[in-house]
């Protein structure tokens, strides 16, 4: 049996608080691969050349007994996983060491059976890998799920900060915070992506404490993680801030550098997201 179906009610704490907080010169990255046995080759060339010590991936697009850790482990790297067939799918790995099962759903639903969470305690972080409803279109009941998807998100993360392990929350989370997120300003008008409900509530998380890692980045560089395969949108740069690394202040403090692997979304069959990730240094 998978890691990834280890007891789904599993909380943060489970972890071994002794191993918490003693992460060093590590980093974590996260990455939509839309598709993991599709993209296998472009995932493999980014592991080998970015050397990321986690991942968060999303859209695996595979049952779970089709990921492919074995090819993973002998790269090595190891995995905890949720697979899905259509759009869903999240996994974690690990360079070197096993990650911990915390959690396999983000708590508040029990009925719901789409894989977009798994959290797991890894490199002495707390570790929630999250796929956030695309909520097109709207409105609908689409619509509906990811508001209501986010609002547990937003429980969780509460219970997460209050909980004061060293925590990163990495993932697709399907929002444009700001204008700034965006190429163009109101190029997406109407789109879930920037409505103000969903902006509303990812200022509502981070006023939880939590620190938007990319927003790091240095100035005129711009923020894109995501660029749409429709109307040449990668060649014009054309892109969009959707992927986000959230730190509590634990990590926050830790937080040494940032930034997008872009390269990767020019190759041969690139997904349409490029890795994001960060550095922390103690």
């Amino acid at each position: 049996m998978p890691a990834a179906l280890a007891d789904p009610a599993a909380g943060a704490l489970r972890a071994n608080p002794r191993r918490l907080g003693r992460f060093r010169h590590v980093k974590i990255a996260t990455f939509n691969i839309n598709n993991v046995v599709a993209r296998f080759d472009n995932l493999i060339e980014w592991l080998a050349e970015a050397e990321p010590d986690v991942v968060c991936l999303q859209e695996l697009k595979t049952p779970t007994a089709n990921f492919p850790a074995q090819a993973l482990s002998q790269m090595g790297y190891e995995a905890v996983w949720k697979g899905q067939r259509a759009w869903n799918g999240v996994a974690i790995l690990a360079k070197g060491a096993k990650p911990v099962v915390t959690r396999t759903a983000l708590p508040g639903d029990t009925s719901d059976d789409q894989a977009r969470y798994i959290e797991a305690a890894v490199a002495g972080v707390v570790v929630g890998c999250l796929y956030l409803p695309n909520g097109n279109p709207r409105p609908g009941p689409k619509f509906d799920y990811k508001l209501a998807w986010f609002y547990r998100l937003i429980a969780h993360g509460a219970a997460l900060m209050a909980s004061g392990a060293p925590v990163v929350l990495a993932g697709d989370f399907n929002v444009a915070p700001t204008e700034a997120d965006i190429y163009q300003p109101n190029s997406w008008a109407g789109d879930a992506l920037v409505t103000p409900q969903i902006r509303e509530a990812f200022s509502r998380l981070l006023a939880q404490g939590w620190t938007d890692a990319l927003r790091a980045l240095p100035p005129g560089t711009p923020p894109w993680t995501f660029w749409s395969y429709l109307r040449n949108r990668w060649p014009t740069d054309k892109g969009l801030r959707i992927d986000h690394l959230l730190l509590s202040p634990h990590v926050a403090r830790s937080l040494s550098a940032c930034g997008v692997d872009r390269w990767t979304r020019g190759q041969d069959g690139a997904s349409d997201h490029a890795p994001a990730w960060i550095q922390l240094d103690r």
